[in-house]
């Protein structure tokens, strides 16, 4: 069985001369959360870009589903099948009301406006977010946006997920939630990170691009326990002891 997708050897640069990827290959396969990290400006964003269709490389093969895509007809038919969650919410959110937004995709693909609205009320209740359906959306804190723009994504059924810095200016809270609903999505998904609890809670397997190359990451070592976590261990025992008494 194929890959769902295949970059082969993608090269591009924004200067004659200068690659910021070099010959760039990687494959993502069913159920992975394929994580990649490495400096900034080391072109990460630019390759979820190229994979999307969005810049056009120098040189290299992009095969999604099976199939090459090279025209803008095929890239279309890829972005209905790829939802992309780019780094910055407000760039992704740009109806008046959370309803509005989610309902956006399906309505563009073709639903009717109750087939629309049924989906939007499907995903919030899948992503325990209906309390922000009627919400303006300008109004949600960054987090809430987050988690919207996720649902707007979501709301396409696509079969993989791209996430580029998802946990940018999250709340302990959101980034936890957050963590929960991309665990218990069954997509594949490539995600594009430098958060390492956040690797170390979903990666399946994790690249590192760095100086236009790309390559196998460095396993992350284990989480070490801080002050605060033993704090709150012996608080959960504590309270436990008392319980019991």
């Amino acid at each position: 069985m194929s890959s769902l997708i295949e970059l082969n050897d993608i090269s591009y640069g924004y200067r004659a001369g200068q690659n910021v990827l070099d010959r760039v290959s990687l494959s993502l396969e069913a159920s992975e959360r394929l994580f990649i990290t490495g400096p900034n400006g080391a072109g990460k964003s630019t390759l979820l870009r190229i994979l999307v269709g969005l810049i056009k490389p120098f040189g290299g093969e992009i095969r999604a589903f099976g199939t090459p895509r090279v025209t803008d007809k095929d890239f279309h038919d890829l972005r209905c099948r790829v939802g992309f969650i780019v780094q910055d919410p407000d760039d992704q959110l740009f109806c008046p009301t959370v309803v509005e937004d989610i309902a956006f995709g399906p309505l563009n693909l073709g639903a009717s406006r109750e087939e629309a609205l049924a989906i939007v009320d499907e995903v919030l209740d899948q992503l325990h977010l209906r309390h922000l359906r009627e919400r303006i959306t300008h109004e949600l804190s960054g987090g809430e946006k987050r988690l919207v723009s996720v649902a707007a994504v979501l709301a396409m059924k696509p079969d993989v997920l791209l996430l580029d810095e998802p946990t940018n200016a999250l709340d302990e809270e959101n980034l936890h939630r957050l963590e929960e609903i991309l665990l218990e999505l069954p997509q594949a998904m490539i995600l594009v990170s430098h958060d390492p609890h956040f690797r170390r809670k979903l990666a399946t397997r994790t690249l590192e691009l760095r100086a236009g190359k790309m390559s196998q990451a460095k396993e992350l070592a284990p989480k070490k326990c801080t002050a605060s976590d033993r704090a709150r261990q012996n608080a959960k025992a504590d309270d436990h002891s008392f319980e019991t008494l």
